[in-house]
């Protein structure tokens, strides 16, 4: 069964979850840095989805008719 990967939006809910159970500083040393290396994941995957649509949002605004092709996401990323 093939791992499919979380929406932007459930990452997101993922990572507040885990800052505040960091925040509530209820759990111990080893639970605290597992969380803390869990929230550095998930805001770096979050980051990397911004990244790749803020470039869609740049090569949809250059085009005229307001379409993309893989071709253009991928060279204007280069």
């Amino acid at each position: 069964m093939a791992k499919t990967e979380k929406t932007f939006e459930e990452q997101i809910a993922e990572l507040e979850k885990t800052v505040a159970r960091l925040e509530d500083g209820d759990v111990s040393l080893d639970e605290s840095l597992s969380l803390f290396e869990s929230g550095i994941k998930l805001t770096k995957s979050c980051q990397k989805m911004l990244d790749n649509a803020e470039k869609r949002v740049k090569v949809l605004m250059k085009t005229d008719d307001g379409e993309m092709s893989e071709e253009d996401f991928i060279n204007d990323g280069e």
